[in-house]
């Protein structure tokens, strides 16, 4: 891992009195070369640093985000691991996810490098769209998993099945 995706100092967060009052809340800790946890895409709504090495992002329920978690020790890589999450609302059912509190409907995991870096891969290829991969419909990042969990190559996002997606999400109540 040499980069790190950064969130934009002002990716619209809010003051903590603005805040939903229910929100996902990821812990990202940064200790070069041994522990690496970093939000890949998503807008969190409010950040708060606990340390020089450690903060905290909230995702308003409904946000989807990739949260990556990376460590390694004196021998070598120990966890390559992607989720793609859907935050959640209150009193939703949800998965557990270390990290991440309460946690969140999972739409997509990989373990292990070569299957972190295909799903990196495919969010490379989303983006190459001009699309926020947040805004991309769970769907796909399910069909993601599945596939990639098969051993098979996913089928490319779209820009046409991005508009179906969101003349499907006004359609519903």
């Amino acid at each position: 891992m040499t980069s790190q995706a950064a969130i934009p100092a002002s990716a619209g967060r809010q003051p903590a009195s603005a805040l939903p009052p229910f929100t996902t809340q990821v812990e990202l800790t940064w200790v070069e070369k041994k522990i690496e946890h970093w939000i890949r895409f998503g807008h969190p709504v409010h950040e708060q640093i606990l340390d020089r090495r450690r903060r905290i992002v909230s995702f308003a329920p409904d946000a989807i985000f990739a949260f990556v978690r990376w460590a390694s020790n004196d021998f070598g890589t120990i966890i390559s691991r992607i989720d793609i999450v859907r935050a959640i609302g209150p009193g939703e059912a949800h998965q557990t996810l270390p990290f991440v509190r309460p946690g969140g409907e999972i739409l997509l995991r990989a373990d292990g490098w070569p299957k972190v870096e295909r799903v990196l891969q495919a969010i490379d290829a989303v983006e190459a769209l001009d699309l926020d991969p947040a805004d991309v419909a769970p769907d796909h990042w399910r069909h993601v998993h599945n596939r990639l969990t098969a051993g098979h190559e996913p089928r490319s996002y779209s820009c046409e099945r991005h508009d179906a997606w969101l003349k499907r999400r006004r359609a519903e109540p």
